[in-house]
């Protein structure tokens, strides 16, 4: 489809990633654990850095805004997740050397593709990753090519958690980012963009000035971010008409013929031989992958994508008769991970937007520059099936939010008996939140209702929430040395959040009296 006119069209698009993944280090390697993390960093996390890096050199800044949630930041900044994923990269050339001297010359094929690519991933992690995430999100953020969103320690569905707790995991999340990169975000992504009544209220107290929900959360009029309520919070809306055009629950360009298919594998060295052929098509009559129709269809979906948002934003621009908004919102591991061409497809369209005509910009530059309308009270949402809360509180998940509710008691109370007030840091009632944090993350429902690896997302809610469980009953039981072990034991085996301060868990009454909670 060919671009309507190359002058310059009213308002202005903005770009939002979000990255994350659940902590999966020492926690099972396959189908379901580490091989997901080294999976997401190969084929998604290094190509869309690289292309970030590349904007940079070119002297582009505000391209998008890029969520990164701090317990994928720790993953990418722990020794175990970094050197296993050096030996996952060499495994995947091995992989690829077993597929190459195969007699099938597809395999063949496919085999010497695969070398050269994880070559150069190799050279690309020992190049820029070795020492972790932390120094390539710090640089992005100083170059000024994205604004850095913060968020939550350990990615809760936010409107179920209790309400200390959700204040501490949010203002822990974003002294994180600080410590991490030295970024103090402006922004959020609200894990799962759930959100409840009140909400705007703790974001304000945390010092967060925008976040993102989904577009029918502004019941469709996502063409301005809204101040939510009585505060200064402004609410930005993924703008569904654009952003299904890329991926949806039923289309989107990732299902065209000739791309790289996700869910076909070469069971001999595990790598992915096939492209689309058709939504029908079973696996094994899917035709070989060739990188050579693909180009032309890359291009072809970068014009639809580029036209569309220039449409978007003229439409949007008459109806409410001043320059609008346009916010597509996606997941980060949606390039590369899912979508194989998705990274070159995501270059392409940051640098043929403003060459038809479209100005891209950050949301902490759409809230700068007035694309803020009147203010919204926000009702109860997510981004999720039904955007309500069904996924995460639904029927088939009633036994985990039962779970979570149980766990969140013991431990608060726990806490709450183990520390002293005024005394020092607490090792046990550390442990118990982080291990509380971890039970109730977000990923575990959303995997048993979509019935993605369920009986992983199951015993991982359980086994932290017997961690939780035993280190309380010691403490409670007055046992301290006891607890003070399995707090010791149960830390070693994470690793993750070492400054987590369970003192900060204040009391409701002291949580409202700082703006900028926990950060330091």
């Amino acid at each position: 489809m060919s671009i309507s006119s190359p002058d310059t069209v009213p308002g202005q698009f903005t770009l939002v990633l979000h990255s994350h993944l659940p902590w999966l280090a020492n926690h099972g390697r396959w189908p379901v654990g580490e091989e997901w993390l080294y999976q997401s960093w190969a084929a998604s996390y290094l190509p869309v850095f690289a292309m970030l890096r590349r904007l940079a050199a070119d002297g582009l800044t505000d391209q998008l805004s890029l969520g990164i949630t701090p317990v994928l930041a720790a993953q990418l900044d722990d020794p175990h997740c970094a050197a296993s994923m050096h030996e996952w990269l060499a495994d995947w050339r091995l992989r690829a050397i077993e597929a190459a001297v195969a007699t099938d010359p597809n395999r063949r094929d496919l085999g010497r593709r695969e070398f050269l690519a994880a070559g150069a991933a190799i050279d690309d992690f020992e190049t820029h990753w070795r020492h972790g995430g932390g120094p390539q999100i710090r640089a992005l953020a100083e170059s000024r090519v994205v604004e850095i969103l913060g968020g939550p320690l350990a990615h809760p569905f936010a409107p179920l958690l209790d309400q200390r707790l959700r204040r501490f995991s949010l203002e822990q999340g974003l002294a994180d980012a600080h410590a991490r990169w030295a970024v103090d975000p402006q922004g959020i992504w609200a894990p799962e963009c759930a959100f409840a009544p009140g909400m705007e209220t703790e974001y304000a107290a945390a010092g967060v000035g925008h976040f993102m929900v989904d577009g029918p959360t502004l019941r469709g009029d996502t063409a301005l971010g809204r101040p939510v309520g009585d505060t200064d919070v402004v609410a930005f809306g993924r703008d569904l008409v654009v952003s299904y055009r890329v991926w949806s629950p039923k289309s989107g360009y990732p299902g065209h013929g000739a791309y790289r298919d996700f869910h076909t594998y070469d069971h001999l060295t595990g790598l992915k031989p096939a492209r689309v052929t058709g939504r029908s098509v079973p696996s094994e009559d899917k035709k070989p992958y060739d990188p050579d129709l693909v180009d032309a269809v890359i291009d072809r979906h970068v014009d639809d994508f580029v036209d569309q948002v220039r449409r978007r934003l003229i439409s949007e621009s008459d109806r409410q008769g001043r320059p609008a908004l346009v916010v597509a919102a996606f997941d980060t591991e949606l390039f590369g991970h899912w979508w194989h061409e998705g990274p070159v497809w995501l270059e392409r369209v940051l640098r043929r937007l403003p060459e038809a005509g479209v100005a891209i910009g950050t949301l902490a530059g759409a809230r700068r520059d007035g694309f803020v309308g009147a203010p919204v009270d926000l009702p109860a949402s997510s981004w999720g099936s039904g955007k309500d809360w069904r996924v995460w509180n639904g029927p088939q998940v009633e036994h985990l939010v039962q779970l979570n509710a149980e766990v969140v008691d013991t431990a608060l109370t726990t806490v709450d008996k183990v520390l002293s007030p005024g005394g020092g840091r607490n090792r046990v009632a550390d442990q118990i939140v982080r291990e509380t944090l971890m039970t109730v993350a977000s990923d575990w429902p959303f995997m048993v209702s979509k019935d993605t690896a369920a009986g992983y997302a199951v015993d991982r809610a359980h086994k932290h929430a017997h961690a939780t469980r035993e280190i309380c009953d010691a403490a409670l039981r007055g046992r301290p040395e006891r607890a003070q072990t399995l707090a010791d034991n149960w830390f070693r085996a994470d690793n993750l959040f070492a400054g987590l301060d369970a003192r900060r868990l204040r009391t409701d009454a002291a949580a409202g009296t700082a703006a900028t909670g926990g950060r330091t």
